[in-house]
């Protein structure tokens, strides 16, 4: 433990859309002598928000949140605020997640069935520089393998995950409805799903959407 007095604590900021998780959370944070929570969020733009007004050593954000995931929050915390590490908790620790957290620069990557005192130590490994991601976690995305999908077969089925039509989806993705099909077909072929709702729920399952 670091006394107060001779290095500033850690700041940091928690994100999560679930109150009475994020409070008790903070609560239990705010036992450890060289943390200290200096804001929180509920949304990933409320968490950007917060990140620019606040600047934390640390953002601890849940990685399914209202508006921008943690991962799109990570992402653009790297351009904005390069000094602020991120970590990631997630109840939903698939693999693809984990592939396009790394990718977005996190440096922890854990479940929510964490301790409270081990998020304090990860967090602590993260501030000083250094990565973590959990063993099991690690393990299964090694075992999953890479998503087949392109870049824009991915979008394109995020767009389509909510059940929108195929002209909604052409118009948020500025193409035609007929370059919307194909890249539909390809993505369900290449997942070998019924349709583009059975391919939704399979990259869904797998993280990669």
């Amino acid at each position: 433990m670091t006394s107060a007095d001779s290095v500033p604590p850690v700041r940091l900021l928690l994100a999560d859309d679930e109150h009475l998780i994020r409070g008790a959370l903070a609560a239990l944070l705010a036992l450890e002598d060289d943390l200290v929570v200096v804001a929180e969020a509920a949304t990933g733009p409320e968490a950007l928000a917060m990140a620019r007004a606040h600047r934390p050593d640390v953002a601890v954000l849940d990685l399914q949140m209202p508006g921008a995931d943690g991962v799109k929050v990570a992402t653009s915390l790297r351009t904005e605020l390069p000094g602020c590490r991120v970590l990631i908790v997630t109840s939903h620790g698939r693999p693809g997640h984990l592939k396009r957290a790394l990718e977005a620069g996190v440096r922890g990557f854990v479940p929510k069935t964490v301790s409270a005192q081990r998020l304090a130590e990860i967090i602590r490994t993260v501030h000083a520089g250094n990565r973590y991601v959990d063993p099991e976690l690690a393990a299964d995305a090694i075992s999953a393998g890479d998503s087949p999908l392109t870049e824009r077969e991915t979008e394109i089925l995020e767009y389509a995950a909510d059940g929108a039509p195929v002209a909604e989806i052409a118009e948020r993705a500025a193409l035609s409805q007929g370059t919307v099909r194909n890249y539909l077909s390809s993505a369900v072929s290449k997942l070998g799903a019924e349709n583009r709702h059975a391919a939704v729920r399979l990259a869904r399952e797998r993280g990669w959407v």
